[in-house]
């Protein structure tokens, strides 16, 4: 069985009506942020039945512009799953707050919520949890937790845009939810990412955050000298998204149903292919009412599996295979600066030692899935 070419973990899918898009701002004559941005944002909020969107330039800016709005800083605490991407715990950082990790659940790969409150102190102002690979995280006890200690909520679904909870769009169920556009996400603005929620002052703070803390209401002023007048109220950063990126965005927005239902038909031919295979397991499935989002089809090796030397064995094979994610407590920024260390978070660290994802993304043809299946199970009966 041969294959032409290189097939990655994820890409993503442009189409000549999204060239067009682009095209037709890049002939207008508002190329930065400007009106596409508005509508993008409208969209969005409807797409995932939510008052606001703001959009940011990426995943990373939105979520410190989250963790911002909350006004969480210095000697503040964040809680939140190790196994992530660093941007996750790194916005804690970047206001001064310190995060603090909380084991995943194995049935589910998300942080494990019956552990979530012993980690809770009188410093603690948020709980980060992450729908990791696209699997919307349960909320439940989560939400009855924050209530209990007058926490708040701040959903990374950077994996999840498309995922369901209870039939529910996921973005519904925190104070603020925060999306990614990065190019292997479900959709792709080149970079980007952008910050939900339904309360109007955590609005108005992300917006302020995203362009230099500038106030231009003139209902909101110190002053109004005229109509050339703004005020810097706060201090921000220019985290703005362009109209060219919010073109992008509006025309694979059009596409996302078709997207997740895609990446959901590769996710369950994998799954018949690996099912009852000893030697890997499948990623969790969802409960009835919930919708996985399949951002990631990570599968998990039994202990007697070399993962080293399957990674090895398939990427010579050009199957672009991925770990994620290396648990970000074991980082040496992280070790050096808060003291943590391996045997801190031991069923994160186990799945980091197993865990191996494979392509999944819109336009992966049926020939490519098969080969990619017939390689992962020649592969692990190599071992």
């Amino acid at each position: 069985m041969a294959i032409d070419g290189f097939i990655p973990y994820g890409r993503q899918n442009i189409d000549q009506d999204d060239i067009d898009a682009v095209i037709e701002v890049l002939r207008s004559a508002w190329i930065t942020q400007g009106p596409w941005g508005e509508e993008f944002e409208k969209q969005v909020a409807a797409y995932c039945g939510v008052s606001y969107a703001v959009a940011f330039n990426s995943g990373t800016s939105a979520l410190h512009a989250a963790i911002y709005a909350a006004r969480i800083g210095p000697g503040d605490e964040v809680i939140t799953s190790p196994i992530t991407f660093l941007a996750t715990a790194n916005a804690a950082i970047y206001t001064g707050a310190r995060p603090v990790f909380v084991d995943m659940d194995i049935n589910s790969y998300c942080i494990d919520p019956q552990l979530i409150e012993a980690a809770i102190t009188p410093r603690s102002r948020a709980i980060v949890p992450v729908d990791y690979a696209g699997y919307p995280v349960d909320m439940s006890v989560i939400k009855e937790i924050a209530r209990k200690h007058n926490l708040l909520i701040i959903e990374d679904a950077a994996h999840a845009l498309g995922a369901w909870r209870q039939g529910r769009a996921v973005g519904q169920d925190a104070d603020m939810s925060i999306l990614s556009f990065h190019p292997v996400k479900h959709i792709t603005t080149g970079e980007g990412g952008m910050v939900l929620t339904n309360n109007p002052e955590l609005q108005e703070r992300l917006r302020g955050f995203r362009s230099h803390g500038i106030v231009r209401d003139a209902s909101r002023m110190m002053e109004n000298y005229g109509p050339w007048y703004y005020e810097m109220q706060s201090l921000g950063y220019n985290f703005r998204l362009s109209d060219i990126q919010a073109a992008l965005g509006i025309s694979q927005l059009k596409k996302l149903e078709n997207f997740v239902e895609e990446r959901q038909r590769i996710a369950r031919y994998y799954d018949r292919a690996f099912a009852g295979m000893k030697q890997l397991n499948i990623p969790p499935q969802p409960v009835a009412g919930d919708r996985h989002a399949y951002h990631l089809y990570p599968l998990l090796l039994s202990s007697g599996i070399d993962r080293r030397k399957l990674f090895s064995y398939l990427r010579e094979r050009k199957i672009g295979v991925q770990v994620h994610y290396i648990p970000v407590h074991l980082q040496p920024y992280y070790r050096k600066n808060y003291a943590y260390g391996p045997g801190d978070f031991p069923v994160a660290e186990d799945f980091y030692r197993r865990e191996i994802s494979l392509p999944i993304f819109p336009g992966l043809k049926r020939e490519e899935q098969d080969y990619v299946i017939h390689h992962v199970l020649a592969g692990s009966h190599r071992e």
